[in-house]
């Protein structure tokens, strides 16, 4: 479809935070249009989806923006993100977690009403009964997550229910999941879909949003590039929602952001904001690999054979030297079945309180020219980040050391017994950092007073009216989660400021 010249609310990104600001907005009877720069595939049920984003078995790749490390590291680290209608949502592994209470009383606290946990409680039960999420028992585990789940206990991770209780520390569980009839359910189809029929929405796929136009220090609109050509659209607000990697890249071309990176580009300043950009942070990831056994391979053979075996399905949650209330390590038995008879036993651990900061940076006012995107993961100056993914590993290797784990697992592939001395394992993962895929933090929530902020309390971006922003890429520090759930929240809970205000 063309694109409108005008829409009460503008959209920017159709992606999982995108999808839900949207739906919210339309379903309450506002004028909307959303802009995605990949393709709009239709409802869930069109032939135009590619297989590999629907079919829960696999991670697509398919409709990927081709965001990885660049010249970081001395191979290429892939920052995947999709490029299409649902987003991220369309490719992930579907684990949904929320965290842990500390995570986001810690935001309330620091001078961010509305942001506890109890605000956002209501946001993830809503969130997760739309997205159609399911709890896996216990006895709907593979062989594989079966025996990580059994022995976990050995290491003081006992078994629990859920691992979404806010309000509990270390254990082990069946994951949830957004996996309806092996489909992966993605924030398109679990929001955009019951509202697409509306008049007053307008979903436009392989549109690029070049810049936000300010005039007079007011957003009024977006400059678009659509099917060769340029289009401005006026809007009443425009709401960023391209993600941590998106969202501030489209600041940085509309002259929002750091000067000093700006005027070297030629970009006229209309906002000087030093954050845009900055306090990019990922969990930091280790995965480990086992030769498993003759015994483990013929059981999940034989779960395979019975009908889909997923490659995860239980987590544990667990406590490094460092954190006392809580948690602050993701386990997860990882067995993927995409991969034929390559197989592979593996079980990765995760930091999920990163000290660590990086950047996001453009090159140039083209859209479609990849960012500079630099984690700097590893590089926290007291060297807690590989410290705890150290911890993580010798959680690990106990486990798969005990008697009831070790004739099932075998003996350790990678990173390998020559990294059993701390000192060899900290110089591994210092050679070979890894993400676990959740970006967060480049157009970080805080006071008017943090000259890095970016938005306040209710999504503004400073300085400039009628701009708000509904993503990761707002969350100041990261939450012991997977961002899947929370991103949802991200949109669930711009949306709802923004009806608010329309009701006045």
């Amino acid at each position: 479809m063309p694109v409108p010249s005008e829409a009460e609310y503008v959209v920017v990104g159709g992606g999982t935070a995108g999808s839900v600001v949207a739906a919210r907005l339309a379903e309450a009877g506002h004028d909307v249009l959303v802009l995605e720069a990949g393709p709009d595939f239709g409802p869930q049920g069109d032939p135009a989806w590619p297989a590999d984003l629907v079919d829960a078995t696999r991670l697509g790749r398919s409709h990927d923006w081709g965001y990885d490390s660049g010249d970081t590291y001395p191979w290429t680290v892939g920052f995947e993100r999709a490029r299409a209608i649902g987003g991220s949502s369309d490719v992930n592994g579907c684990t949904q977690t929320w965290g842990h209470r500390r995570d986001y009383d810690a935001w309330a606290e620091s001078g961010l009403p509305g942001w506890g946990t109890d605000d956002l409680l209501p946001l993830f039960q809503e969130g997760t009964r739309r997205m159609r999420v399911h709890r896996f028992t216990a006895a709907e585990l593979t062989p594989w997550q079966h025996a990580w789940y059994d022995a976990a206990p050995v290491v003081g991770m006992p078994q629990v229910e859920t691992l979404n209780d806010m309000d509990a520390a270390a254990g082990f569980a069946p994951e949830e999941m957004n996996i309806q009839d092996g489909v992966r359910v993605n924030a398109a189809f679990a929001y955009l879909d019951p509202v697409r029929a509306l008049p007053n929405l307008a979903i436009v796929g392989e549109a690029v949003v070049e810049r936000v136009v300010v005039e007079g220090g007011r957003a009024t609109g977006v400059v678009v590039q659509h099917r060769g050509a340029s289009v401005t659209v006026r809007a009443g607000t425009v709401v960023l929602a391209g993600g941590a990697y998106n969202s501030p890249t489209v600041l940085l071309r509309s002259g929002i952001g750091p000067y000093a990176q700006l005027a070297p580009l030629g970009i006229p300043l209309v906002q000087h904001l030093p954050g845009v950009g900055e306090n990019l942070h990922d969990q930091p990831f280790l995965l480990m690999s086992f030769e498993g056994s003759e015994s483990m391979a013929a059981e999940m053979a034989a779960a395979r054979a019975a009908g889909w075996a997923p490659d995860e399905q239980a987590m544990g949650k667990a406590a490094s030297r460092f954190e006392t209330e809580a948690f602050d390590l993701h386990v997860l038995p990882y067995s993927p079945t995409h991969r034929g008879e390559a197989k592979r036993w593996s079980i990765g651990t995760s930091a999920l309180l990163p000290r660590s900061r990086g950047f996001v940076r453009i090159r140039s006012t083209d859209p479609e020219a990849k960012p500079i995107i630099d984690h700097r993961f590893l590089t926290d100056p007291e060297g807690v980040d590989v410290a705890m993914l150290m911890d993580g590993a010798e959680i690990l290797r106990e486990l798969a050391a005990s008697p009831a784990l070790a004739p099932l697992v075998g003996h350790e592939l990678h990173p390998g017994p020559d990294t059993v001395d701390r000192e060899a394992l900290a110089a591994h993962l210092y050679a070979h950092p890894d993400n676990y895929w959740h970006p967060v933090g480049t157009c970080k929530l805080g006071l008017d007073s943090d000259p890095m902020a970016v938005v306040d309390a209710r999504a503004r971006v400073f300085g400039v009216d009628g701009l708000r922003i509904a993503d990761c890429s707002i969350m100041p520090t990261i939450p012991r989660a997977t961002t899947a759930m929370p991103a949802i929240v991200m949109g669930e809970k711009v949306a709802a400021l923004l009806l608010e205000e329309a009701a006045r």
